[in-house]
């Protein structure tokens, strides 16, 4: 089942220095019409020659695939002309190269229409839709008007859509939204105190490695062996003597129990002396059940009670160690504390962060709180004299293996009310201290537009002035467009079908 979709996101017409033909194109005109539209699916970038009523008129059609600004590479296109209800039509079923079509329309009356597009591709169906078409009765009559047209080339950068498609690229309008106060500073990753396992001993005795090379990093699974405690060494508190000493007292409990049982049947035992006899035995029973579930006659066994690394070892092979002495600790790594250290001036706008953005240091990805699933969990009311910073703790799921104990560039976010526009830091270029952007005139026409810029999150920045919302700015690739514009050997056309 098809979805379809119909969105009018933005509609130019500009006058293109260059006559756009194939071998099977007749040239009608020197001038050339630019038509764009966007849904949510596609965007359009039309050249088409103007429309003339009786006469042929090519309409050199680019498509991208707004999910990744690449060209669409299959799919059944009909472009319809409809004016006072006549309408012509032209269906392509395969593109003359990848995401380019050529139509031809012959206009039956002129006037104001609608030019519409219908894609049937692999993904599903869509429209886009261009109002206030003119269709002219002469070519005098389009030569005035594409006159009166002229887009300025000024400050402008060509960048053609076959540039675009082979390249990281894509377009978008400005945002409009909450942007509060962020707070931009560093935070020490540490393991969460319900992360981590202390793995103790719980008989004093010698420590002795369970046959693995064990180091603080190494990767540790639920119920891998890694040390023994062997209480054997000492004369007072030998461990082999208390555990043989609770094994031969069950083994008699037992033993007195069942013969207790058979004289009781003949009625030669009691039932009071039966009771005490069953009690005996099963004290001694959970005596050295406990003893043999987690130790044995050599002593105590320790392994990993979950997945996770060695984070501390407290211990070396032959230490001395006493019962309830911590020997290592186990971390999951799989949640993490961020304690960012925030200046006083900002104590007041603290209980108002909700969220942050989060630098990493070794790779310089950039991830948002909530991708990590994270939460803001406290920040400090007081102060400390080794330390005037206020402490601010983030809790995040480690998803991007975050090493404990390295610190992390972070923007810290509050909530407000307050709108504001802004754009992607990497739409942002800076020349001599003065920040521009990139603003599409037409997809293939970019003006450099000084803005000046408010504060940054580090994924998106305020823009003061210099754009409107209603705008479109180069959102990826705003680098390759000024190096076009360094080199000015671009070609306005090239890759076009001439």
């Amino acid at each position: 089942m098809y979805i379809r979709i119909l969105i009018i996101s933005l509609f130019t017409i500009s006058l293109a220095g260059c006559n756009h033909r194939n071998d099977d194109v007749q040239e009608h005109d020197e001038v050339k019409f630019q038509y764009t539209a966007y849904n949510n699916d596609y965007e359009l970038f039309a050249e088409a020659d103007p429309f003339v009523v009786g006469e042929d008129a090519y309409i050199l059609s680019h498509f991208t695939q707004l999910s990744d600004f690449k060209a669409i590479d299959t799919g059944r296109i009909t472009v319809s002309l409809t004016i006072d209800g006549k309408e012509t039509s032209h269906t392509l079923e395969i593109p003359i190269r990848k995401g380019i079509y050529n139509f031809k329309i012959r206009p039956e009356a002129s006037g104001k229409g609608v030019l519409k597009y219908v894609i049937i591709h692999k993904t599903g169906s869509s429209e886009l839709v261009i109002p206030n078409i003119s269709v002219y009765s002469s070519h005098e009559e389009a030569h005035e008007a594409a006159e009166n047209s002229l887009v300025s080339g000024i400050n402008t950068t060509a960048f053609t859509k076959e540039q675009s498609w082979k390249v990281n690229f894509s377009t978008e309008k400005p945002a409009i939204g909450p942007f509060g106060q962020v707070i931009k500073t560093t935070a020490i990753i540490q393991g969460a105190p319900d992360d981590e396992i202390i793995v103790t001993g719980k008989i004093s005795g010698t420590v002795t490695l369970s046959g693995v090379n064990l180091q603080e990093g190494l990767k540790v699974t639920k119920g891998q062996p890694l040390f023994k405690i062997s209480g054997n060494e000492s004369a007072e508190n030998n461990f082999s003597v208390r555990y043989s000493e609770a094994r031969n007292n069950y083994e008699k409990a037992l033993a007195d129990y069942e013969r207790a049982k058979e004289l009781a049947e003949d009625r030669i035992v009691s039932e009071k002396e039966l009771l005490n006899f069953r009690n005996q035995f099963e004290n001694a029973k959970i005596k050295f059940d406990n003893l043999n579930e987690n130790f044995n006659a050599s002593g105590q066994d320790l392994v990993s009670h979950s997945n996770g690394f060695i984070k501390q070892i407290f211990v070396k092979n032959g230490s001395y160690v006493e019962a309830g002495q911590p020997v290592l600790v186990i971390s999951k790594n799989m949640t993490l504390i961020l304690t960012a250290d925030v200046p006083q001036k900002y104590a007041s706008v603290l209980e108002s962060i909700r969220s942050a953005n989060i630098r990493t240091s070794n790779d310089s990805r950039m991830f948002t709180l909530e991708q990590l699933n994270g939460k803001v969990i406290s920040y400090g009311k007081s102060t400390n004299t080794n330390n005037y910073l206020i402490p601010v703790t983030i809790q995040i799921e480690n998803k991007n293996n975050f090493i404990p104990g390295s610190l992390v560039e972070i923007y810290l976010k509050t909530i407000t009310n307050i709108q504001a526009v802004t754009i992607p830091n990497s739409s942002l270029l800076e020349e001599q201290g003065i920040n521009f952007v990139y603003v599409q005139v037409t997809p293939e026409l970019f003006e450099k537009r000084e803005v000046l810029v408010g504060m940054t999150d580090g994924i998106r920045s305020e823009i003061l002035r210099g754009i409107s919302p209603d705008e479109r700015i180069v959102a990826t690739g705003a680098i390759l467009i000024k190096l076009a514009q360094s080199s000015g050997t671009l070609d306005a056309h090239s890759g076009h079908i001439h």
